[in-house]
């Protein structure tokens, strides 16, 4: 069968074929992660140049539909940036601990909230922001010390991540990034036609040595993660904050954005890398692990400049992060009952990681979960031990779409992993890997 038959890709020029292959993509005909032919191949397939082939590609590339991989050739990206038909879903049967979310038992509960909201919203022209929710943020950030003089409201995490990657870099700008990192980082970067220049991640967070190659070797930005890293845990000491902080001290041009997206139910305090010869910056702080995935508001403290243009083209476009969210997020601050729903969550989902560690750890297993909601377990083989674990009836990530350079890997969450089910999960993952055939070293 024809490459062309086979993904249903036509045209004659280069922005037809493009337009194929997108349509294909959100039609479902090409899977996210397919390999694509070679440029000759679809050259020969299609009876139009290499240059015409080529230049289809460089489109689709730009667009961040498509990545290279090597020897494995050109692929569709695992999260293109158009709608695509959902993921399946995990099957009922299977015990649920690949998701990433929350407990939701351990959110607050927002009806009495929702009760208690006042009358309308802002209309256009009128004050978007809530003073006394700046206030709660800018107190929150500076005892963590974190500047918070400019501070914005963005609607969630990434999107002030992205709005600052925006406000800064270009098409073909690197970015050290960590490795394994975050798979909506990597997509960002990629939709945006970034280059993510990939940095090692230990239990302390990126490796000094790696973050000063990746910036000799070019980097203008560099994304990083205080605690609670996805997928492996990860969290700055007082020692690694300093080495890192000595790294970007001889960079002060470099943007530096810290996403601590699991904030107060992290499990360690947060530490900070931005310090005052950095010439722009951005703390992004989200409520999604800690208050709730819908509720779509994060904070984000930075230098003066990077703040305004992040406002400034918010305004042009979404205009506003909804009043009606940031007074939920306010009335839930002010409340002590919330601080000590957040402490108890934050306790809660330290001892679930820490049991499943140890309890692999009995079993010669090695993990790494320094903080958050997650579990990282170095395997020789993912595909073989998800199906093991799978026949035992537990559904966890594969670590493929988190590594870039890193070695293979599985992504256990453990925010809802009952106590009773640590031991069992723990016997399974050890058969999983003598099943597999080698168990690979921490």
């Amino acid at each position: 069968m024809s490459v062309p038959i086979r993904y249903s890709i036509e045209g004659r020029s280069a922005s037809a074929i493009a337009r194929s292959i997108e349509e294909g993509a959100r039609a479902g005909r090409i899977a996210p992660g397919a390999a694509l032919p070679t440029v000759r191949a679809l050259a020969a397939s299609l009876s139009v140049s290499p240059a015409t082939a080529a230049s289809a590609y460089r489109l689709l590339k730009g667009r961040g539909l498509l990545a290279t991989a090597g020897r494995r050739g050109t692929r569709l990206s695992h999260r293109p940036p158009l709608a695509t038909p959902p993921a399946l879903p995990v099957p009922p049967h299977l015990r649920n601990l690949a998701d990433g979310n929350p407990d939701p038992a351990l959110l607050p509960d927002l009806r009495a909230i929702l009760r208690g909201l006042r009358g309308r919203g802002p209309l256009y022209g009128e004050p978007d922001r809530r003073p006394a929710l700046l206030r709660w943020a800018r107190r929150d950030m500076e005892a963590d010390g974190v500047t918070a003089e400019h501070i914005a409201i963005v609607g969630g995490a990434l999107d002030g991540i992205e709005r600052v990657l925006q406000a800064h870099l270009r098409a073909g700008d690197r970015v050290a990034v960590e490795d394994p990192g975050y798979t909506a980082v990597l997509d960002l970067l990629s939709a945006l036609g970034l280059i993510a220049e990939p940095v090692q991640v230990d239990d302390y967070g990126l490796r000094p040595v790696e973050l000063r190659e990746a910036l000799r070797a070019g980097a203008v930005a560099c994304i990083v993660t205080p605690r609670a890293q996805n997928p492996t845990g990860a969290a700055f000491d007082p020692r690694r904050a300093r080495e890192l902080r000595a790294v970007l001290s001889a960079h002060p041009e470099v943007l530096v954005i810290e996403d601590d997206h699991a904030g107060p139910v992290a499990g360690l305090p947060a530490l900070t890398v931005v310090q005052p010869r950095q010439e722009r910056w951005a703390v992004v702080r989200s409520v999604s692990k800690s208050l709730g995935p819908d509720l779509r508001l994060a904070v984000l403290a930075g230098d003066g400049l990077t703040v305004a243009r992040v406002e400034g083209r918010r305004a042009l476009g979404a205009g506003w992060v909804s009043c009606v969210l940031q007074e939920i997020v306010e009335r839930l601050w002010s409340l002590p009952a919330t601080a000590r729903r957040l402490r108890a969550a934050a306790e809660t989902y330290t001892r679930r990681r820490q049991g499943l560690i140890d309890a692999l750890a009995r079993r010669g297993v090695p993990a790494r979960g320094r903080s958050g909601l997650n579990v990282w377990i170095p395997v020789a083989e993912e595909a073989a031990v998800l199906a093991h674990l799978a026949t035992a009836g537990w559904a966890v990530r594969a670590g493929e779409r988190y590594r870039l350079r890193s070695p293979p890997a599985i992504r256990i969450t453990v925010a809802t992993l009952r106590p009773s089910e640590a031991e069992r999960l723990a016997n399974d993952v050890a058969r999983a890997l003598s099943g597999a055939g080698r168990r690979a070293s921490a």
